[in-house]
């Protein structure tokens, strides 16, 4: 998870990025620059332990996930235990919120540094239904999550390929019965082991570095819960599922403190844990070198060539045209034809009509550069250590507190392209630049919050939630984006570096590789190839809730993106103008946008492959968020496509001489 959970179910030399690599795996240290005050306890304290919601995970038969629903911890269903007086809320950020937590108190008593063997928690009946229920959520691997001083709950993993030791977070709420008898046994009794640390050997001073629980399945002789043992060997819980089955259930608990060496600031490397991590390393490394020495490629013939052109250009400019049949021996055999050539300076009277559509484009791109800014500021400040993941949901809330800031940026952006355009509804053009882009993505979530609602998910986003964003939205976001736009607006109108014609030009007709389609395709597949190794493990982390915290490998293929992105969709702009077309503006959007479509065939391809989804909601919730993620990704890309492209022609056209 990326210090959470994804609604239940959400990248210039290369010095520099040789420098991050050095020092991508090593993070703990810089995740406590901020003010996350370590809490210490005297023996005998109560340690308080708080629920989260359940979270299905990869099941143990198969190592698929079989859903992306998320449920409360105390769903009535299920029936677990409750607090005296009833469960109550913890407060909670607003990321956290939005990331699917729901942590509530529980009734288990931690004394710190006091062992308790045997606890007896409460006694439960299940029907038929309800254990129906229960045996569903364990068949499809649904986890406990509880937290412990900020810490979650997990169990003790060794990493077959790399032999580590790391704690997982969270635990099953049952298993295999282990009979031969192809049951299923439901968790009934929790060995709780807590790690801590002395202060300096002080005492009095002692802190939690580490939780692990051990569930066990252990059926109780009924008629004796007085005497219940938990260090006996007793049977298996196994639900009765017949008709008008009851299963009488007894939960219990012991909890264990263990002295630990780990100090407190360290205490979350245990849990930071990369799958496969030469993979990892291999595949980025890969796809940086491939990537920067395409880049090179592309930029060291592109110089050469437009420097040619340039030249050509400005020296047959100062001919008299008059005796042009005098002087073209003199010119040499590359300029021979000149009539004919088709190079990029013959639609120089064309290349900056505005497009089709300006209105539109400009709002997408002035909600690309604000997702632009907003995403650079999130990974630099999750690389920096600023959003630690014991300060649970920051990673979300500082994505919308900054893209809510941000809205300025935005709406400057799109009044100056607009503007730049020779646009006139700047009424219009004010009014949708903060609630175009962002009112479809919230109304496609709120259309899959209600699936969540029906199948009463804990993911579910509370309707006060709801009415916060669209305050936070309304009150601060809007304002900002009407005073950018307004500024945008005011600001002196960037001239063209040469005039535009009447009548446009003719175009002629195009080969294969620069039609629509094609070209597209091409580009957008150069992008997502310098980010699909780490969109992997992003997925992983999002989908079977684990802590994502490789914000330097993040941040380097954040760069590798952008410079890719703008380098190819530059040489496809470039090769339009020679082809005589002048229509790049929403060419080089939509084709460095390509890369979303990519992304939502790698959510699909994932999908297939790692996920075992089969009902209806939790298969229309994953592909409505996959495409939800791609189409934000298309308003980036295809920002950075075209404001490259941008640009570009302004740089080419200002170095030649025009009559």
């Amino acid at each position: 998870m990326l210090f959470g959970t994804f609604s239940s179910t959400a990248k210039t030399a290369l010095a520099a990025a040789s420098l991050l690599l050095a020092s991508a795996p090593q993070p703990a240290a810089a995740f406590y620059l901020p003010g996350v005050a370590p809490t210490s306890y005297r023996p005998g304290d109560t340690v308080p332990l708080y629920v989260n919601a359940i979270r299905p995970i990869a099941a143990p038969r198969d190592a698929m996930l079989h859903s992306v629903v998320s449920y409360d911890y105390y769903h009535p269903t299920l029936q677990f235990c409750q607090p005296s007086g009833g469960p109550k809320s913890v407060g909670e950020s607003l990321g956290s919120i939005l990331f699917g937590d729901r942590i509530m108190t529980s009734p288990f008593e931690l004394k710190m540094a006091q062992n308790e063997t045997c606890k007896q928690l409460c006694a439960v009946d299940y029907e038929q239904e309800q254990s129906e229920f229960v045996n569903m959520l364990i068949e499809q691997g649904y986890s406990l999550n509880w937290l412990v001083d900020g810490l979650p709950a997990g169990q003790d993993i060794i990493d077959d390929l790399t032999g580590t030791e790391f704690y997982s977070p969270g635990f099953l709420i049952g298993q295999d019965s282990g009979d031969n008898q192809n049951k299923i046994a439901f968790n009934n009794h929790y060995d709780i082991v807590v790690e801590y640390h002395q202060v300096s050997g002080n005492a009095d001073q002692l802190r939690v570095v580490g939780v692990l629980v051990q569930p066990s399945s252990l059926k109780y002789d009924d008629n004796d819960a007085s005497s219940i043992d938990c260090s006996l060997q007793h049977p298996s819980v196994v639900l009765d599922t017949n008709k008008g089955g009851k299963s009488h259930v007894q939960f219990t608990y012991s909890v264990y403190w263990t002295p630990s060496n780990t100090a407190w600031a360290t205490r979350w490397d245990k849990y930071l844990h990369v799958d496969e991590p030469k993979i990892h390393w291999f595949s980025l490394i890969n796809s940086a070198i491939i990537v920067v020495f395409l880049v090179l490629t592309v930029l060291s013939v592109m110089v050469r060539t437009l420097k040619k052109d340039i030249a050509r250009y400005n020296r047959l400019e100062n001919i008299n045209l008059d005796d042009l049949s005098g002087t073209s021996a003199a010119l040499g055999d590359d300029d021979d034809g000149i009539q004919e050539d088709s190079g990029w300076k013959l639609v120089h009277g064309d290349v900056f009509r505005a497009p089709s559509h300006p209105l539109l484009l400009s709002v997408f791109l002035g909600n690309g550069a604000q997702l632009f800014v907003m995403t650079g500021f999130t990974i630099v400040f999750a690389l920096l250590g600023f959003l630690s993941p014991s300060n649970r949901g920051s990673l979300g809330t500082i994505m919308v507190l900054l893209y809510t800031v941000l809205g300025f940026v935005g709406g400057y952006s799109s009044a100056r392209v607009y503007k730049s355009f020779g646009g006139e509804k700047w009424k219009l053009n004010i009014a949708l630049t903060p609630v175009l882009v962002p009112g479809f993505v919230f109304g496609v979530f709120f259309l899959l919050d209600l699936f969540l609602w029906a199948k009463q998910s804990s993911g579910a986003v509370p309707f006060t939630t709801m009415l916060v964003i669209i305050a936070i939205w309304f009150i601060i976001s809007v304002p900002l984006s009407f005073a950018g736009s307004w500024v945008g607006f005011r600001s002196r109108v960037l001239d063209s570096p040469v005039h535009t014609n009447q009548i446009p030009r003719q175009i002629p007709p195009v080969t294969t590789y620069l039609k629509p389609i094609p070209s597209m395709l091409l580009v957008g597949i150069l992008p997502f190839g310098a980010i699909f190794v780490e969109l992997y493990f992003i997925m992983n982390s999002i989908w079977f809730s684990k802590i994502y915290y490789m914000f330097g490998f993040l941040f380097l293929c954040y760069g590798l993106m952008i410079i890719t992105c703008a380098a190819v969709t530059v040489l496809l702009v470039y090769f339009l103008l020679c082809g005589e077309n002048y229509h790049w503006q929403w060419r080089s959007f939509l084709a460095a946008g390509t890369t979303s479509l990519y992304i939502f065939a790698n959510a699909i391809i994932y999908w297939i492959s790692k996920l075992s989804i089969s009902s209806l909601s939790g298969s229309v919730l994953y592909v409505g968020y996959s495409a939800l993620i791609s189409f934000l990704f298309f308003i980036l890309t295809g920002s950075i496509g075209f404001f490259s492209s941008w640009w570009f022609t302004r740089k080419i056209y200002a170095s030649i001489k025009v009559d």
